[in-house]
């Protein structure tokens, strides 16, 4: 009776119209867990050719809906914004680890919007180029850690993108403090990036095991989490609130969220903590790092992006932020950088807030929605092969490519607010590491090409070559190095 029931009751919300297709499973589970496998994203694209641009996943009463395009998603994450700008409930994240009031995991809806309008005062394009100086200053730090340990490329590119987010979201130095604030966000990062996967953890999908007992082992893994968030949140916070009435302090996001507080915003101070918690993230440095792999894997793309830097940057500087528009063939490393190995190859999940009727197919409400961008990255269309690092893919005016920043940042409403900073992270880090050094695979000529298999799709540790161009470039690093302030 239940299950006549049930069934009534879809066929009158549908009005007839079939669900999106989709791959069967087990009788079980149904195909619920397959979000979770092994190059996910791979396997989902190759799902394009039988199901089309979207397809949907069910199981333990969930649905999950991967989309394969840029059109579908545009059309659902932006002109049906109202619909699909909600998050999925996080029982792991938002419940048991407490950062269910973070911007990222929000619903959509009236303190969503309050905490994206501070992000928006101090992210926008204008007011990052206070944060430029700080930026540059890390990117020479950078470059003289890379003359004096080369081999820690890996420690030191990670430690460099935390110092930026570190520097312009509290205006922190470097010290002892500032590599303390950076561990602690790459502890709380740890745990968080586990929660944003789909059926990652098993409360996720039976929500009633949030009550489990304490001593269950994604309880006390979730408590831990808890912790590292709880501290990493409030300490570089409540620096900046001891150290405003001294002047001494950088500009940053929540020093100027702070000075010019809004009328009318209860619990103020709360929403600048949980807008600057928001901002740390990997996705900086495993794109530099992505780059520093294809660099070794593509030494001749190295050489054309060298020369047009030695054309266009006077001897006797490093690049700056100001340069990005002269620099045409480095933008496109950059873009080739994102495209070649997606740091967030399936995105961060969507939930729809109604039923809703697409292409011909019912979209139950509470569906979870996944943008598959690594099939917008290697769209079979383009006439150059997706699996092959070349730039000049983006330099082409008869290729149609689709530009990273369209997708590399999220969509619509829900987009990254620190889009252009991150943009202006990542340019900065490449283009001085590109100016300085000859990247190069290591004396036994291989460069092992791992992956990630979490949210974040970043290289396992490998080997390479990373050696000064000349001697005249080095010394320029140690005393650009010494002017910082970051």
């Amino acid at each position: 009776m239940n299950l006549l029931w049930r069934q009534y009751r879809f066929l009158r919300a549908s009005k007839g119209h079939p669900l999106p297709p989709g791959p069967r499973g087990s009788l079980l589970v149904g195909t619920i867990f397959d979000i979770t496998r092994h190059d996910a994203h791979r396997i989902f694209t190759r799902y394009r050719e039988q199901y089309g641009n979207m397809f949907m996943l069910q199981g333990l009463g969930s649905r999950v809906m991967v989309l394969n395009d840029l059109d579908t998603i545009n059309d659902l994450f932006g002109a049906r914004a109202a619909s699909y700008s909600h998050r999925p409930t996080s029982v792991s994240g938002g419940v048991l680890m407490g950062f269910g009031e973070s911007m990222i995991l929000l619903p959509y809806g009236p303190e969503w919007r309050a905490h994206r309008r501070l992000a928006h005062v101090a992210l926008g394009p204008a007011q990052i180029k206070e944060y430029a100086i700080l930026q540059e200053d890390i990117a020479a730090s950078l470059a003289q850690a890379f003359l004096e340990t080369p081999q820690d490329f890996f420690t030191l590119v990670r430690m460099s993108a935390g110092r930026m987010i570190i520097a312009v979201t509290y205006g922190i130095r470097k010290s002892p403090f500032q590599t303390e604030c950076i561990m602690n966000g790459e502890r709380f990062a740890e745990f968080a990036r586990k929660t944003f996967i789909p059926g990652n953890y098993a409360c996720d999908m039976i929500p009633l095991l949030k009550y489990a007992p304490l001593w269950v082992p994604f309880q006390r893994e979730l408590r831990r989490g808890k912790e590292a968030f709880f501290e990493f949140q409030t300490q570089p916070f409540e620096h900046v609130k001891q150290e405003m009435g001294k002047g001494t302090i950088l500009p940053s996001l929540t020093l100027r969220l702070m000075k010019s507080p809004p009328l009318h915003m209860p619990d103020f101070e709360k929403y600048v903590m949980w807008v600057g918690g928001a901002m740390f993230g990997e996705t900086t440095y495993a794109t530099v790092l992505t780059f520093i792999m294809a660099m070794a894997l593509n030494r001749d793309k190295q050489r054309i992006a060298q020369a047009e830097l030695d054309t266009v940057i006077d001897e006797d500087r490093l690049p700056r932020i100001d340069d990005r528009h002269r620099l045409p063939y480095v933008n496109a490393v950059i873009k080739e950088t994102m495209r070649w190995q997606p740091v967030l190859p399936l995105g961060l999940s969507r939930s729809t807030a109604h039923d809703d009727f697409y292409k011909g197919f019912y979209i139950p409400r509470n569906t979870i929605v996944v943008p598959n961008v690594w099939a917008i990255a290697y769209d079979t269309k383009s006439k150059y092969d997706a699996e092959r690092f070349i730039p000049e893919r983006f330099m082409d005016p008869a290729e149609t490519v689709v530009d990273p920043a369209q997708w590399a940042f999220g969509f619509g409403r829900r987009a990254c607010p620190g889009k252009h900073m991150g943009e202006n992270s990542v340019f900065i880090l490449i283009a001085t590491i590109l100016s300085v050094f000859d990247i190069a695979p290591p004396g036994d000529g291989v460069v092992k090409q791992d992956f990630t298999q979490h949210l974040i799709r970043c290289p396992k540790p490998f080997n390479c070559s990373i050696l000064p161009r000349s001697p005249t470039k080095a010394q320029l690093v140690r005393l650009r190095a010494g002017e910082g302030v970051a």
